[in-house]
């Protein structure tokens, strides 16, 4: 062991020695740009602990306080990035897609969810089919049809996994419910023992999306990748599968995401690939199975908390409700009913957004807000920079569903979808399954926390350390 201890050394020491190289390097190079001011953090670790440790509000605050209100410099992920802050921050990056900034997926996300050898090559080249696509089959006339569906599993969901409880935890049902709902909707995939092949290696997947890309056994990186080689693997057997079906009987075409994906074109008329299709899903279970059960979570959270909100929110759930027979469905029509609900949700999105945000690269130098943003460099904008800014919300730390009236907050505060072309299309699929649950937990059940002050932690989303335990009260008891 003592004689391998110089080569451990030198292992060690060779990657420190060529960081600090790198970083002479950028300081020699900054010397002619006003580069945004900020930190670089660690060599390698850069600010990745301060992150983690501070979650990615107090982080992004404290450095807007420090450095700049506006942009600021960082290291995260192994890489060079500037955090774009404020209304003018969001309304800069969504204005300048394709012109100054391309897409970027962290090393941690390609490897552990796509397949590396199709996103090198193609991922930025059938972005523009796939998001105009995606955009097409989640608009708001098409979703129509999924509401029932919403609905009937809803009840289902809350029949088998809350009635005869009286104590649940919403987050990992949540995630359950929604997961469910998607693979349904999506693949019409709906034997249980199915789709906990996908939903399984799934919360490996999402457990280590935004983790440093250190592919070591035992790391969150590397569980990742395992398990996203074991959801690509059964989608190609669902995907498989299913091409085969629709070349044998063409009765199935167009019945859910899946078929609709395996019949799309190109320019040339070629078929999507099965890897493109597969990817697609993957992006579309990624965003229901944390992002949404997260959503979903952190609305129950607030109407367990908060007994006014919750009475307004049944008072509008309930006329819903007696206006329709017991066994019929909700209709897009109800939906539109659901002023106040809405609200609060979007309330809640506000005050505990589940997305964090989003990376682009810069494909060009450019200059914001006096300072030069080098080509290469990554960029980020995020939620917390405005969500609860009292700049843009006063008293930011309240809940109140009546910023949301009239006109609503200011252009480019509010964004927990995005915006610009790049705007999250999942939005109205998103507001739907928040709203039909909504609708059908009230109607049954009033809410109490059971551990009143349980703490919020950062993963791919916030997420309650102890899963969010609700003590459950049947109206009339």
């Amino acid at each position: 062991m003592e004689a391998m201890a110089p080569y451990l050394l030198a292992l060690l020491f060779l990657p420190l020695s060529l960081s600090f190289i790198f970083f002479l390097c950028c300081k020699y190079d900054s010397n002619s740009k006003k580069l945004p001011p900020g930190t670089s953090g660690w060599p390698l670790l850069g600010e990745n602990m301060e992150f983690a440790l501070l979650g990615p509000h107090k982080f992004i605050k404290d450095r807007m306080e420090k450095y700049s209100p506006e942009v600021f410099q960082t290291s995260i992920m192994g890489e060079k990035m500037a955090f774009f802050c404020g209304a003018q921050g969001n309304k800069f990056l969504f204005s300048s897609e394709n012109k100054l900034l391309t897409s970027w997926w962290p090393q941690s996300m390609k490897k552990a969810l796509l397949f590396p050898e199709f996103v090198e090559s193609s991922l930025k080249e059938v972005s523009a089919l796939k998001r105009s696509f995606l955009h097409e089959i989640l608009k708001p006339e098409a979703l129509k049809q999924y509401i029932p569906i919403m609905d009937v599993m809803a009840r289902e969901h809350l029949d088998e996994n809350w009635d005869s409880n009286g104590v649940v935890k919403v987050f990992p049902l949540s995630k359950k419910y929604t997961f469910d709902l998607a693979c349904r909707l999506f693949m019409s995939l709906v034997d249980p023992e199915e789709i906990k092949r996908l939903a399984d290696p799934f919360t490996l997947v999402t457990n280590g999306l935004f983790s440093m890309p250190i592919d070591l056994p035992g790391t969150a990186y590397n569980r990742a990748i395992k398990g996203g080689k074991m959801v690509r693997d059964e989608l190609m057997r669902i995907i498989t599968q299913r091409r085969k079906e629709l070349m044998e009987n063409q009765e199935t075409a167009g019945r859910d995401l899946l078929s609709k994906m395996l019949l799309v074109t190109d320019e040339d008329g070629q078929l999507i690939s099965e890897m493109e299709i597969s990817n697609n899903i993957i992006g579309m279970l990624v965003a229901s199975f944390e992002t949404t059960s997260s959503a979903v979570t952190s609305v129950l959270k607030y109407l367990a908390e908060l007994p006014h909100v919750y009475d307004e929110v049944y008072k509008e759930q309930m006329a819903i409700a007696k206006s329709k027979g017991a066994e019929e469905l909700l209709t897009w029509e109800d939906i539109e009913k659901m002023k106040y609900s809405w609200n609060a949700a979007r309330e809640s999105l506000r005050l505990t957004p589940p997305a964090q945000g989003s990376f682009r690269e810069t494909v060009t130098d450019f200059t914001y807000a006096g300072f030069t943003i080098p080509k290469g460099w990554k960029t980020f904008w995020s939620v917390h920079s405005t969500h609860k800014n009292p700049k843009y919300f006063s008293d930011p730390e309240k809940f109140d569903p009546s910023r949301f009236e009239g006109s609503g907050p200011a252009p480019f505060t509010f964004v927990p979808f995005g915006g610009g072309p790049r705007m999250c299309p999942g939005k109205e699929y998103a507001r739907l399954e928040v709203l039909v649950f909504m609708h059908n937990v009230v109607k049954r059940f009033k809410l109490e926390k059971d551990i009143p002050d349980e703490k919020i932690v950062f993963h791919a989303a916030p997420v309650p350390v102890h899963g969010l335990p609700v003590r459950l009260l049947p109206h009339g008891n």
